[in-house]
């Protein structure tokens, strides 16, 4: 196939979708690349195997149509399979069940997620896709620009009691979830953002990005500025997907883990560690002019806040600004005594020095037991464990590192509440008035 050979060798090296036609102008198969070029040449590099040669023997023209991006690649494969049936898309697959994206319906929180089995109702489909690792890929990039869900919490909008005392998980954290389940957003807002989801899953990129544009000007207009905010993220994540063909060469804010799962894998081969880290604490210190001084740990299971576990602690053996002193109390007293709810990781806000003291009240304490500890240091973001006594600077992509920020952040938060509540008690003379959750 001399002139297809040739036509391949002149194919644009971007992102699209490529067509094979026979000689009556039918379509056999549609694919999509990240690179045309080197996609459609592979066809005609060497021997393939038996079903892909059959077709190509019937190959007699080629078509090809470029995308902006891999994601929009997926789309428009998806669309066109739909709409034309190829016969070899179906013969390629040995008849394996496609991977489709659902949107539940009837939620007040709807849920996006990836799904082989079809028919179910209550769910509305996007596909099917030929592509099951792009397509995980491409919900992972859309995740960071719509914030939607893919948890299976059961989300309703009047139970406002359990959603006012929940705490949000590691997704939210790192802008991939507006969080519905912890009060972070409205209903109407929310659906707001599944909307422009169904749009571009529907094809309608375009005009999508014409109309958040309109609304961030009306927003603004009216000095609504944390909406013009949000949209304005939104349309600059929306449109870099048409600056970068590559998934791998997209911005780091949108690359993360898809679920916490991901970067609680990433933590456990990080640090060596035989079993899945399910439990985790984070521990603090919070003090100011050497008054008041407090320390906190929160826990965490499977990458969400444990609230029943949070403890506080007035620090009592320590005077001044001694921190490392501060963190070997802290450290001792949570770990005095039996306790059937231990970590796997034990992480304390601080470098080297922090994470020596809390090696030695955890050695003094427990005796060199099962748990891992490790130090997150602010600025550089250096952390420290026990095989990298010098710290390690992890990628601003990592999973693990932004679930060790998501634990130290919590922790800090919690011990400032704390300290911020003894201030202002002994500022009133021992009378704190009630005040909203921190």
């Amino acid at each position: 196939m001399p002139d297809l050979k040739a036509a391949a060798s002149a194919l644009p090296a971007t992102p699209g979708v490529y067509l094979f036609k026979d000689a009556k102008g039918r379509v056999l198969y549609i694919g999509k690349a990240l690179s045309l070029r080197d996609r459609v040449r592979s066809y005609f590099a060497g021997a393939q195997e038996s079903k892909t040669a059959r077709m190509l023997e019937q190959v007699a023209d080629l078509e090809t149509l470029e995308a902006p991006s891999e994601t929009d690649a997926l789309l428009l494969e998806s669309r066109l399979v739909k709409d034309l049936k190829p016969r070899y898309n179906i013969l390629l697959k040995d008849d394996k069940s496609f991977p489709w994206i659902v949107v539940s319906e009837g939620e007040d929180f709807p849920r996006v997620e990836v799904t082989r089995e079809t028919q179910v109702k209550g769910f509305r489909y996007y596909g099917p896709f030929m592509d099951a690792t792009g397509l995980h890929r491409s919900l992972q990039v859309l995740q960071g620009v719509f914030q939607f869900r893919t948890c299976s919490l059961d989300l309703r909008e009047d139970d406002h009691k359990r959603r006012y005392h929940y705490r949000p998980c590691l997704l939210h954290h790192i802008r991939r979830c507006t969080a519905p389940c912890a009060e972070k957003v409205s209903k109407e807002d929310y659906a707001e953002q599944l909307s422009g989801v169904k749009r571009v899953l529907a094809g309608d990129k375009k005009g999508l990005l014409a109309e958040l544009k309109a609304r961030m000007a009306e927003s603004s207009g009216r000095m609504d500025f944390e909406k013009a905010a949000f949209l304005r993220d939104q349309i600059k994540a929306l449109e870099s997907l048409d600056k970068r063909g590559r998934f791998s060469d997209r911005p780091d804010d949108l690359v993360g883990p898809l679920t916490p799962s991901d970067g609680l894998e990433e933590l456990r081969q990080l640090l060596g560690l035989k079993h899945p880290v399910r439990r985790i604490e984070g521990m603090d210190i919070a003090i100011l002019q050497g008054q008041d001084a407090v320390g906190s740990v929160v826990a965490f299971e499977d990458g969400i806040p444990f609230k029943d576990r949070y403890r506080r602690y007035r620090i009592k053996t320590v005077s001044g600004m001694d921190d490392f002193a501060m963190v070997r109390e802290v450290v001792s007293r949570r770990f005095r005594g039996e306790d059937d709810w231990m970590p796997q990781v034990l992480l304390v806000d601080g470098g080297k020095g922090q994470w020596n003291a809390a090696a030695g009240a955890l050695e003094s304490s427990l005796g060199g037991s099962g748990v891992c500890l490790v130090s997150l240091a602010k600025r550089e973001e250096r952390l420290f464990t026990p095989d990298r006594p010098e710290g390690i600077l992890l990628p601003r992509r990592s999973g693990a590192l932004r679930v060790c920020q998501f634990v130290r952040d919590e922790a800090h938060r919690f011990a400032g509440r704390y300290h911020a509540l003894l201030r202002r008690k002994r500022m009133l003379g021992g009378f704190v008035p009630k005040r909203g959750r921190g």
